[in-house]
């Protein structure tokens, strides 16, 4: 069965090369830029396809006719293909968990802090001649609300306790092994002075964070995602922001990626934006393509 890495980037190649061993199944390598109407022509002769984080609409992908697996770098396939719609056309969609929850966490702990001391817009106002110290919030003793108590919310829960802040949890199924106190959702967006979204999307969660549930965030709360951007009402989450209602967001998914510059979310100065990069360490890629490898060999194998 042949297979192809559709969207191989620079960063990502060379961590293939070393984690693909001599022994794997072969798997090409494609680094060339592409659009979903290239799909079929790209995919052609292709039996499974290794996805990195391009969208493939379930039209185009139903015109790959040699196609039957696609193997997801990660978890939030739903935000690239419809995979009810995929298995109803033949192909199934595999995706990859648990590869990169410190490395998620960090990040998301790392836009908590700068959130809170404004650490990316005093950093343009010095590079533009423009010396003005801001006052920042203290995290210590803070209460922090995660939303989602998987992987990556009980290693932020870690870390977030580690630098003194009180945690407390949401998920949609209790999780008392954990050990983090658990209440209900509009209770915690009401008394945490920063939430972290770390719930997975699914038809149950997407829009989770709405108008109403934001009305609930403590006035100048920060709110951290790393989750899916389609997990919050986009428009009511500006409208917080531009009002000022919310102090801050730190932001590293958007309802449509690449985020364009001109997009309101970019021209908020209460905003702090980065690429979709929380799981990009080099030991989270490794772990990830050495486990998409070992897909694309049991479904070869």
């Amino acid at each position: 069965m042949k297979a192809l890495f559709i969207d191989c980037n620079q960063q990502l190649a060379p961590v293939f090369d070393r984690v693909h061993r001599a022994d794997d199944p072969p798997i090409a390598v494609n680094t060339a830029p592409f659009g979903p109407a290239d799909l079929p022509a790209l995919l052609a002769g292709c039996a499974i396809a290794l996805d990195d984080h391009s969208y493939m609409p379930t039209e185009q992908v139903a015109a790959c006719t040699d196609l039957r697996h696609i193997v997801f770098l990660g978890t939030g396939a739903a935000s690239y293909m419809d995979l009810a719609a995929l298995k109803d056309i033949g192909v199934t969609v595999h995706t990859i968990k648990g590869y990169g929850d410190t490395a998620v966490a960090e990040h998301t702990v790392a836009l908590m802090f700068a959130c809170a001391r404004d650490v990316a817009l005093m950093d343009r106002r010095v590079r533009s001649g423009t010396w003005t110290p801001l006052e920042g919030m203290q995290l210590l003793g803070k209460t922090l609300g995660i939303v989602g108590l998987g992987g990556i919310g009980g290693e932020v829960a870690r870390i977030a306790r580690g630098i003194g802040m009180n945690v407390i949890a949401w998920n949609r199924t209790p999780r008392p092994e954990s050990g983090i106190p658990q209440v209900g959702l509009d209770e915690l967006l009401a008394t945490s002075d920063v939430v972290s979204l770390n719930l997975v999307l699914n038809d149950e969660t997407r829009g989770i964070i709405d108008a109403s549930k934001l009305a609930l965030m403590k006035p100048g709360a920060i709110l951290v995602n790393t989750a899916r951007g389609a997990l919050v009402d986009e428009a009511a989450l500006i409208d917080a922001l531009t009002s000022r209602r919310l102090r801050h967001a730190g932001l590293d998914v958007f309802h449509a990626e690449p985020l364009k510059a001109d997009h309101p979310l970019a021209t908020l100065d209460n905003v702090t934006l980065t690429a979709h990069a929380a799981f990009r360490t080099a030991e989270a890629s490794e772990t990830l393509l050495r486990r998409a490898i070992d897909i694309v060999r049991k479904i070869t194998g």
